[in-house]
C-alpha cells in the first residue's frame, strides 16, 4: 500500500510539472507573438476558425508521422527519429508561435489516443517540450520578418537550442524521471547505451554520444525538409 501511494504521488507530481511547463510555453509563445504583431504591422492574422482548422489538420498529419519511427545506430531504442515536427513547423511558420505550440501539443495527445505510451508518458512529454525548443525559436525568428533568410536563421537557432536544451533536460530530468516512473534502474538505461557504444558509461556520456547527435540530426533533417515543403505549401495556406 505504501509503494502504491508513493507511486501515485510520483505520478501526480510529474503531471503537475507537465502542466506547469505546458502553460509556461504557451504563455511565452503568446506574449512573444503579441509583441511581434504590434511591432510588425505586416504580420498576417487569421480568423479563430481558420487557426483551429489548420492546427487540427497539421496535428493529425504530425500524429500519423509520429507513429513511424526510425531506429538510429548510435542511440538506444528509446531514441528514434520521426518527422512529426515538419507539419508543426509549417503550421508555426504560417500562423505563428502559438499555433506551432498548439499543434505540437495536439500531436502528442493524438498520438497517445492512437498508440498509447510505452515510456510512462515521459517520452511523450519529452517529445512536446524538446519539440517546442525547436519550433518556438524557429517560428519567433521567422515571425519577425517572413523571408527565406529568416526562416533558415530561425531553423538553425531552433536546432541549436534543441540540441543544448534537449540534452541538458534529458540528463537532469527526463532520464531520471523515466527511470523512476518506468521502474527501470538508471544502470540498465545506461547499459543500453553501452551495448551500442562502449564510450557510454554514465548519464552524461549517454547524452553526449546519443542525445546530442540525435538532436542535431533531427534538427538538420527536419529543417531541410520543412524548407523544401513550405515553399510550395505557403501559397496555399495564404489563400483565404
Amino acid at each position: 500500500m505504501t509503494n502504491l501511494m508513493q507511486s501515485v504521488k510520483d505520478n501526480l507530481a510529474f503531471l503537475g510539472v507537465c502542466l506547469v511547463i505546458v502553460v509556461a510555453i504557451f504563455v511565452v509563445a503568446g506574449l512573444t507573438e503579441k509583441a511581434l504583431r504590434q511591432k510588425n504591422s505586416m504580420a498576417r492574422t487569421n480568423s479563430p476558425a481558420r487557426r483551429v482548422a489548420l492546427v487540427g489538420v497539421f496535428s493529425a498529419i504530425a500524429a500519423v508521422l509520429m507513429l513511424f519511427e526510425l531506429p538510429l545506430w548510435f542511440a538506444p531504442s528509446f531514441y528514434e527519429l520521426d518527422f512529426s515536427e515538419i507539419p508543426v513547423l509549417i503550421c508555426a511558420f504560417a500562423m505563428g508561435p502559438v499555433a506551432g505550440v498548439a499543434t505540437e501539443l495536439c500531436k502528442v495527445l493524438l498520438k497517445l489516443v492512437l498508440k498509447g505510451t510505452t515510456t510512462a508518458f515521459v517520452g511523450d512529454f519529452a517529445n512536446f517540450v524538446v519539440g517546442c525548443s525547436l519550433v518556438l525559436p524557429a517560428s519567433i525568428v521567422y515571425y519577425i520578418r517572413k523571408n527565406k533568410k529568416m526562416a533558415i536563421c530561425g531553423l538553425a537557432l531552433g536546432t541549436l537550442i534543441m540540441t543544448i536544451f534537449g540534452s541538458g533536460f534529458n540528463a537532469l530530468y527526463l532520464l531520471p524521471k523515466f527511470s523512476e516512473l518506468f521502474g527501470m534502474p538508471m544502470d540498465a538505461i545506461i547499459g543500453m547505451g553501452t551495448a551500442i557504444n562502449s564510450s557510454i558509461h554514465s548519464v552524461w556520456t549517454l547524452v553526449f554520444f546519443a542525445v546530442v547527435p540525435f538532436n542535431i540530426l533531427k534538427g538538420v533533417v527536419v529543417s531541410a525538409i520543412t524548407m523544401l515543403l513550405y515553399k510550395h505549401i505557403s501559397p496555399i495556406l495564404k489563400k483565404h
